[in-house]
């Protein structure tokens, strides 16, 4: 019986402040590394409620999805798993005081584009790629997204 393949789903937050972006400075792998809110999808969960629950976990901010960005795809090589990233562009509200961060996470940073550009520690190559998308002006109605009960 060969193995079948899974993919995981996973969602991403784009959000901008002051040309800043929120970042997540997490440890991955026994390594510390950044990239944007993101996480997986949980059963029975919305590509929009699974973005706001992922930013809020790992950054203490509360956010408004506004557009989705793109779906990407990536194959991690070291683990083999393939992931397919629902980016979806947020508007921050407020940080939410007390906020309990997921293990694992050291805590938010806001980078410039030139920051992140010039960091050797991404967590995957998603990370530049959808923070350079967003520059583009990548973006679409969250609308797009069909999601049947």
């Amino acid at each position: 019986m060969t193995k079948r393949w899974t993919p995981h789903a996973t969602v991403a937050a784009i959000v901008v402040n002051d040309n800043r972006f929120l970042m997540v400075e997490e440890v991955s792998g026994g390594k510390q590394v950044f990239n944007q809110p993101a996480g997986h999808v949980e059963q029975g969960e919305s590509i929009i409620d699974a973005t706001v629950r992922e930013t809020l976990e790992e950054t203490g901010w509360a956010v408004k999805p506004t557009a989705l960005q793109g779906l990407y795809t990536y194959t991690a090589p070291s683990n083999g798993v393939t992931y397919h990233r629902y980016c979806l562009i947020a508007e921050a509200l407020h940080e939410v005081a007390d906020a309990t961060l997921d293990d694992g996470i050291i805590g938010p940073k806001w980078m410039t584009i030139d920051e992140l550009r010039q960091c050797d520690q991404l967590r995957s190559p998603m990370v530049l790629t959808c923070a350079e998308d967003y520059l583009k002006n990548r973006r679409f109605p969250l609308d797009i997204i069909i999601e049947h009960p």
